[in-house]
């Protein structure tokens, strides 16, 4: 079985400090650049979802879950602050995408995956789940 899905791939953003040299003008130009790049996306059909992270959570590990702590406590360059969910037709395009991230210039990093549609271990499908439209 192919580890091929249907052309979707995810934006993970890394770095959730790349801001802190910004003004606060400085940081309202940069979130603008970020929302139309996103609405762009959206109205040619490329970004299917997306979303910044809350920078607190839990980490859930250990025999049946039973550790729970605070966190994730990845240095701030790597903790991820948010995704994007694209359907592109290949990893060359929505690298492309990647590239026009406005947090890049001011060290925001760009992780792209690529979605498959069966399990790397077991070897099974995945269940597709469509993501419901905004619309409804």
């Amino acid at each position: 079985m192919s580890n091929e899905n249907k052309n979707e791939y995810l934006l993970l953003f890394r770095g959730t400090d790349w801001s802190k040299h910004l003004s606060p003008e400085e940081m309202q130009t940069v979130v603008g650049q970020w929302m139309a790049w996103f609405k762009q996306l959206s109205e040619q059909g490329k970004a299917i979802g997306g979303s910044p992270l809350d920078t607190e959570g839990k980490v859930v590990s250990g025999k049946n879950g039973r550790t729970i702590v605070d966190g994730p406590f990845a240095e701030s360059k790597e903790a991820i602050g948010g995704y994007f969910l694209l359907r592109v037709d290949t990893m060359e395009e929505a690298v492309a995408i990647a590239q026009q991230c406005p947090g890049l210039p001011h060290g925001a990093k760009v992780e792209v995956r690529h979605i498959v549609d069966q399990c790397p271990i077991s070897g099974e499908p995945v269940p597709v789940i469509e993501l419901a439209t905004a619309n409804k």
